[in-house]
């Protein structure tokens, strides 16, 4: 007996089943395209962004190799190649290749043209914090001697901070202006502290105790 009910049951699923099809039939067949489609173009968006990766990374290596160069050219053809990364915006080949192009541009004797991309990175919220922080720094560096003592003490203030990775050379710039001010004072106490600072960077430690002893401390 239970063979012919299991075989009665098996026949009223399939009689349901049948007339689900025949209901919904074509909104399954059309949400199972929609599905396959949305794989199939997350899989070729994920194509082109490799693909994408690769070529720019391709192009943002041969003008670091032509950055590198002595002649003028290659500096010519490696910010061409700098400015076309930057326009591609790839996440972190941008700010990597504006930074770049600034020291490139600085080494030049373009100043102006070195500052504006380091303050274009400065106040890029999308670039990384860390990166963003040695766009100031640069730009303070190349201002400590003529820029506005205001402006240049507004850029490197933030990075003092002791967890700052910049926090030593900020001072040193600090400790720059002071001098080009004539406060002697505060040059020397910030000096002195950088000498005697073990975290901080063996250049900076070495200059700064350079620059103490040229103070008579």
């Amino acid at each position: 007996m239970s063979d012919i009910f299991d075989e009665v049951e098996e026949e009223l699923r399939a009689e349901r089943a049948k007339k689900l099809l025949q209901r919904y039939g074509s909104l399954i067949i059309g949400a199972a395209v929609a599905i396959v489609a949305v794989v199939a173009g997350f899989q070729a968006w994920r194509w082109y962004e490799a693909r994408e990766r690769t070529r720019v990374a391709a192009i943002y290596i041969s003008a670091m190799h032509q950055a590198d160069a002595q002649a003028a050219a290659d500096h010519q053809a490696a910010l061409a190649g700098l400015a076309k990364v930057s326009a591609e915006g790839m996440p972190g080949y941008t700010t990597l290749a504006r930074l770049r192009a600034a020291a490139l541009k600085a080494d030049a004797g373009d100043k102006e043209g070195a500052l504006r991309l380091w303050d274009d990175v400065a106040k890029d919220g999308s670039a990384d914090p860390l990166l963003r922080d040695l766009a100031n720094l640069q730009w303070a560096m190349h201002q400590v001697d003529t820029g506005d003592p205001a402006q240049v003490t507004a850029r490197l203030k933030p990075l003092t901070d002791p967890n700052n990775a910049w926090h030593a050379m900020a001072e040193e710039q600090l400790a720059l202006l002071a001098l080009r001010q004539g406060q002697t004072q505060a040059a020397h106490d910030t000096l002195k502290r950088l000498a005697n600072d073990v975290t901080a960077p063996q250049g900076v430690r070495g200059r700064a105790g350079g620059l103490l002893a040229k103070l008579g401390g």
